[in-house]
């Protein structure tokens, strides 16, 4: 069975340096997160990447910054930058509910336990390092730096903030998916290119101090925001900027540079590469990663996040869903970048070698479980084309949304040697597979629902309707709710065919832009209607560089610059939330008061009286 030994993981102390007989590291990479030698974690994967390269590089999980900064210090100076990121999520996500009340965890850190990074770690990080190592570049990425790169709303302090990198005195800023600039950034390095002189890399960012200084490129028109005072002054001249931020990230080749003043610097954003091809992606799954927790948590516990992914596989990044208060498009991008089917069963045998392994693979998806090698049929329409979504308001004519290969590939994975079941962890869109939303589908849709319902479901399904409203669902960037009524027809008839009692789960938002309480209640008395006590529901979080979040905090659709009304405060919000729980005895009597304030008392007698036992 196999058992990997310490030195087949990234060096993480200067004991493990030395016992490779290295002298200087060239990389040294810092992350909020606990070390995971996993492809679904970000820093292993950069850490890979640059190892393929040949070069030296170590991982410095979770430094503590409130001591006397041992761990800044102790694997000493690299030779080409320090790379830094808050880990897998947002740290201020991390930290804080809807409620901006303190979560007690940390699913990303060893026992599940709070309080192992600070608040804007990346900002944290750097600044320590600028401190101690003032002469060595800095490069930060991830989600955290990525999702504030521009002016942006940060719900936690309800203020505008700048770009992380005037925020923290970096050097670089990577964003999106960084493989390919992050190699690109250590090519010229490794040519004699000053660190200073690397500013027209795709996919990074960086900071001039004035006008005079921003460096000239033939290749790339530039495109200004309006500046971060202008939108301190003017929430519409910040909303404004969505626009413009979302279309030239979501370019399949872009070609313009955005530029934005703030305070007298300039930040400078490149645009972005195009999606991976499949052999690019490939060669990054197929890194020789342990995909365990590193041993030093051993005593600690369990760490929550890799526990609900140890035994899945991703098949593809990117998600072309476009949906208002999701980041997935803008971190990962709206293109789809598919492994290949060796790729994906070379990593569920290295699965199935596991020790704890018991047969059963918890997810073989993504962002979404069904956009597995979907792309545009006449690429060339899709290099010019600026839809946010190419499933919204309807699946796009030039969308192939055949999902065979999946099936396929559900097939092939299902039949390896020691598998016992493959089930779907990651949301379906049912809205693709819809033949009412889906013009152009054809047959293998109807096959992919067969064969997700009889096969790979263990008891329930998690999807995301999000509201019932046409006009919050419209605002969300969602289907109509009757394609959920829809796919659940088929999925409880395919399920009993098999004679299996299987559930779909649903997910909803309260409180998101357009929703009012009117728009609540209706949600309430239809999803009760329709047999459902909801579970998995939430208040919208309003995090950095979604066209929701920007519309919450700006008040106007960044798209119509239109007003649009957002609940803000707590008690909007409470009062929202509150008409999930229609079924609670404490919040009946509200629920009541409620309705007769808005005027919708004919909700009253559908949604609180009592059905009659039988």
């Amino acid at each position: 069975m196999y058992r990997p030994d310490i030195k087949e993981w990234l060096p993480t102390t200067l004991k493990d340096v030395k016992a490779r007989g290295w002298e200087q590291l060239d990389v040294i990479l810092f992350t909020g997160d606990a070390y995971i030698d996993h492809p679904s974690f970000g820093n292993a994967v950069i850490g890979r990447v640059l190892e393929s390269m040949g070069l030296k590089v170590a991982i410095v999980a979770q430094p503590n910054w409130q001591d006397d900064l041992r761990d800044f210090k102790k694997l000493g100076v690299p030779r080409l930058f320090f790379g830094v990121s808050a880990g897998v999520m947002d740290s201020m996500v991390n930290h804080y509910t809807a409620g901006k009340r303190i979560r007690s965890n940390d699913a990303y850190t060893a026992g599940n336990e709070s309080g192992y990074r600070p608040d804007y770690a990346v900002k944290v990080y750097t600044q320590i390092l600028k401190k101690l190592f003032p002469e060595v570049p800095v490069v930060i990425g991830g989600v955290e730096a990525s999702l504030r790169r521009f002016t942006h709303y940060d719900y936690w302090q309800d203020k505008l903030m700048p770009s992380m990198l005037a925020m923290s005195g970096a050097d670089l800023l990577v964003y999106g998916m960084g493989e390919k600039p992050i190699k690109e950034v250590v090519g010229l390095l490794q040519r004699g290119v000053p660190f200073e002189k690397i500013t027209s890399v795709r996919q990074t960012s960086v900071l001039v101090e004035s006008k005079e200084d921003i460096p000239q490129n033939k290749n790339w028109n530039d495109v200004y925001l309006n500046p971060h005072q202008d939108c301190l002054d003017d929430k519409r001249a910040y909303a404004a900027n969505f626009k413009v931020i979302e279309v030239e990230s979501n370019a399949m080749e872009g070609s313009n540079r955005i530029i934005q003043q703030t305070d007298d610097n300039f930040i400078i954003v490149n645009p972005p590469y195009g999606f991976l091809e499949t052999d690019e992606i490939d060669e990054i799954f197929d890194l020789p990663y342990t995909r365990l927790p590193h041993p030093k948590y051993k005593k600690r516990g369990a760490i929550p996040a890799y526990e609900m992914i140890k035994f899945s596989v991703n098949v593809h990044r990117g998600c072309f869903g476009g949906c208002s208060f999701c980041t997935i498009s803008a971190h990962q991008g709206k293109f789809i970048s598919s492994r290949s089917e060796d790729s994906v069963l070379k990593e569920v045998k290295k699965i199935a070698q596991l020790p704890d392994f018991k047969g059963y693979l918890t997810d073989l998806g993504g962002p979404s479980a069904n956009m597995y090698k979907m792309k545009g049929k006449d690429q060339s329409i899709c290099k010019k084309c600026k839809r946010p979504s190419c499933i919204f308001p309807k699946v796009c004519f030039n969308l192939n949304t055949s999902h065979k290969e999946l099936t396929d590939l559900y097939k092939k994975v299902s039949a390896v040697e020691d598998v016992k079941k493959l089930t779907i962890g990651s949301g379906i869109r049912y809205d693709i597979l819809s033949p009412n939303n889906n013009k152009k589908g054809g047959e293998d849709l109807e096959e992919y629902i067969k064969q997700l319902s009889q096969h790979h479901v263990s008891g329930r399904l998690k999807i995301a309707p999000e509201h019932t409203s046409d006009e919050v669902l419209k605002a969300m960037r969602k289907p109509s709710f009757s394609l959920y009524y829809e796919f659940v027809k088929k999925f409880k008839q395919y399920s009993e065919d098999a004679g299996l009692n299987q559930q779909v789960i649903p997910y909803f938002i309260s409180s998101h832009p357009s929703c009012k309480d009117e728009n609540m209640a209706e949600l309430a008395a239809e999803t009760k209607s329709a047999g459902l006590r909801l579970e998995q529901v939430q208040d919208f979080t309003p995090t950095p560089m979604t066209l929701a979040t920007v519309t919450y905090y700006s008040g106007f659709d960044p798209y119509t610059l239109k007003p649009v009304y957002t609940a803000r405060n707590k008690e909007e919000k409470k009062s929202q939330n509150m008409f999930f729980f229609w079924y609670k005895n404490e919040y009946r009597n509200k629920i009541k008061k409620r309705l007769k304030d808005i005027g919708r008392e004919d909700l009253t007698e559908d949604l609180l009286k009592k059905k009659p036992r039988h």
